[in-house]
C-alpha cells in the first residue's frame, strides 16, 4: 500500500512517433484513493445525523454511515461504552455525543506515522527516478548523436558511389550520342533519297493531318487531298527500291535510341538520388521542413540491392558500347549512294502546293460572301431587338391606363342604392378595360412573332458564323499551317531544281 499512489507519467500529450515502443510497459500502479459515502467528508457532522434504534441487545453501538476513516468503508457499529442507554428515547443526545467520541488519541498519533512513512516512501522512489532518468537522457543522447554521425558517413559513401556512377553513364550517354550522329550522316552517305524523302513525306502527311481537322462541309475531297495522296505514294514508291539497306540503318538507329534512353533515364535517377541524399546529408537537428513520419522505417519501399544497383548501371553502359560498336562497324560499309527519284518528287510538291494556293483562294472569296451576309443579319438583329423592346414598352404602357381604369370600376362599385346605375360613364368604362386588354394581347401576339423571328434570325447568325468559322478554320490550315510547312522544299543537293 506504500507505493499503490505512485503513478507512471502520461503519455496524453506524446506524437505518435513518442510513444512507448514494443518493450513491455512498466505495471500501473493503481492508487486507493479516499473514498466516504458522505458527499463532504471533510467537514463534521453538526447537528445530529440518521441513527438506527439500538435493538434490546446492543443499547451501546451506534453506526454512523456518513463517516469512514482514511477512506474505508465498514459496517460495524462503533462502541461507546460509556454512552447512557437511554439514547433511543433522546437521539440529539446521541449524535453530538459520537461526533466528541469517535478516536482514541492513539488512532491519531499512528495515522499521522503512517502519513509520514508514505510520504518518505513516495519522496525515495521519486529521487530514485529522477537518478534514473538523467542517466537514461544521457546514454540516449550520446546513442542518438552516434547514430546521426554514423547515417551521415553512410550517406557521404552513397553520394560518392552515385556520383561515380552518374558520371561514367553521362560520359557513355556522350559517346552513345555522338556515334548516332555520326551514323546519321552515315546513313545520309549510304541512302541520300531516303533522307530526303523522308522530311517531304512526313510534311505531306502532317499537311493530311491538318486537313483532317477541317468542321461540317469544308471535309471536301478536293484536289489538295488528292493531290497529297498521289505525292504520299509517289514518295512511298521511291521509299521502296532502298527498303533493305534503310532498315538496317533505321533499325541501327532505333537501338542506339533505346541505349541513349536507358543513359538519360539512368542519369536522371541518379541525379534525382543525388539531390535527395545531399538534401538528407546536410540535414540536422535544426534545419527546417523535418517532421514526424509515424511507422516510416516499416515501410520498405527499396527495389534493389548494392550489387543489383551497380550491376544495373553497369549492364546499361555496357550494351551502349556494343551499340556504338555495331554502329561503327555499319558506318565502315557504307560505299556509295543509291540513285533518286528527284525530278517526280519535285513535280509532286509543286502540283500540290498550286493546288493549295488555287482552293485558298477559292475559301477566301467564300469567306468574304459570308462575312457580308452575317453583317446584314447581324444589323437585322440589332432592328428587330430594338422593335422587341418598344413592343415590351407599349405593353408596360398599358399597365397605367389599366389600373386607372379598373380603379375608376372598381370605386364605382362602393356607390350606394339606387345610385348603382349602369350609365354611360360605367359603359365606357368597360369598353376601355376591354379595349386596353385587346391592346395588350394583340401587343403581345406581335412580341411573340418578333421573338420567334429574332430565334430564327439567331439561328441563321449562328449557321453563318459556324459555317464563317469554318471556312476560316479551312483556310488558316490550307494557307498557314500547310502552305507554312511547304513554304521551301527540304531537300538538298539531292534534288535538282
Amino acid at each position: 500500500m506504500e507505493n499503490e499512489q505512485l503513478q507512471p507519467w502520461s503519455t496524453v500529450a506524446a506524437t505518435h512517433c513518442m510513444e512507448q515502443g514494443a518493450d513491455p510497459p512498466m505495471p500501473a500502479r493503481t492508487g486507493q484513493y479516499y473514498q466516504t459515502s458522505c458527499p463532504h467528508s471533510w467537514r463534521p457532522t453538526l447537528g445530529y445525523g440518521t441513527v438506527p434504534l439500538p435493538s434490546q441487545h446492543a443499547t451501546n453501538s451506534i453506526i454512523d454511515p456518513c463517516y469512514t476513516p482514511y477512506g474505508m468503508a465498514t459496517t460495524e457499529p462503533l462502541k461507546f461504552p460509556n454512552l447512557v442507554t437511554g439514547f433511543e428515547k433522546n437521539p440529539a443526545h446521541a449524535a453530538r455525543a459520537a461526533l466528541y467520541t469517535r478516536y482514541t488519541p492513539l488512532e491519531w498519533t499512528q495515522s499521522n506515522l503512517k502519513n509520514y512513512s508514505i510520504a518518505d516512501t513516495n519522496r525515495n522512489y521519486s529521487e530514485r527516478l529522477r537518478g534514473d532518468f538523467i542517466r537514461v537522457m544521457r546514454e540516449t543522447d550520446e546513442k542518438t548523436a552516434q547514430g546521426q554521425r554514423e547515417s551521415g558517413r553512410r550517406l557521404g559513401e552513397r553520394i560518392t558511389d552515385t556520383t561515380f556512377w552518374r558520371n561514367e553513364v553521362r560520359t557513355e550517354l556522350e559517346r552513345i550520342l555522338t556515334e548516332t550522329s555520326l551514323l546519321q550522316d552515315a546513313k545520309r552517305a549510304i541512302d541520300k533519297v531516303i533522307n530526303d524523302i523522308e522530311a517531304p513525306l512526313h510534311i505531306a502527311q502532317e499537311c493530311l493531318y491538318h486537313r483532317e481537322k477541317r468542321n461540317g462541309i469544308e471535309l471536301v475531297h478536293d484536289s489538295p487531298e488528292q493531290s497529297l495522296m498521289r505525292e504520299i505514294e509517289i514518295y512511298r514508291n521511291a521509299q521502296a527500291k532502298l527498303k533493305c539497306l534503310a532498315s538496317k540503318v533505321g533499325d541501327q538507329l532505333r537501338n542506339n535510341r533505346a541505349a541513349q534512353h536507358e543513359l538519360e533515364i539512368d542519369i536522371r535517377s541518379k541525379e534525382g538520388a543525388l539531390g535527395i541524399d545531399n538534401i538528407c546529408h546536410h540535414l540536422n537537428d535544426f534545419s527546417k521542413g523535418i517532421n514526424y513520419y509515424g511507422g516510416i522505417e516499416k515501410f520498405d519501399p527499396t527495389v534493389s540491392t548494392i550489387q543489383t544497383w551497380a550491376e544495373h548501371s553497369n549492364r546499361i553502359v555496357q550494351k551502349s558500347q556494343s551499340e556504338r560498336g555495331h554502329s561503327a562497324q555499319m558506318r565502315s560499309d557504307v560505299d556509295n549512294l543509291i540513285n533518286t527519284c528527284s525530278q517526280e518528287i519535285w513535280d509532286a510538291w509543286t502540283n500540290t502546293n498550286n493546288c493549295l494556293a488555287r482552293r485558298a483562294t477559292e475559301e477566301l472569296e467564300a469567306k468574304s460572301k459570308l462575312q457580308n451576309h452575317l453583317h446584314k443579319v447581324q444589323q437585322e438583329i440589332f432592328d428587330l431587338e430594338k422593335n422587341i423592346e418598344l413592343l415590351k414598352k407599349g405593353i408596360l404602357d398599358k399597365s397605367a391606363p389599366m389600373k386607372v381604369a379598373q380603379t375608376r370600376l372598381e370605386s364605382r362599385t362602393h356607390r350606394k342604392n339606387i345610385e348603382l346605375c349602369r350609365d354611360s360613364a360605367q359603359d365606357r368604362l368597360v369598353i376601355e378595360v376591354r379595349d386596353l386588354q385587346d391592346s395588350i394581347e394583340y401587343l403581345h401576339k406581335k412580341l411573340q412573332e418578333a421573338e420567334v423571328q429574332h430565334q430564327q434570325l439567331l439561328k441563321s447568325r449562328s449557321i453563318l458564323e459556324e459555317d464563317l468559322h469554318n471556312k476560316c478554320n479551312s483556310l488558316f490550315i490550307d494557307r498557314e499551317k500547310c502552305m507554312g510547312l511547304r513554304r521551301s522544299f527540304p531537300i538538298t543537293a539531292t534534288i535538282k531544281y
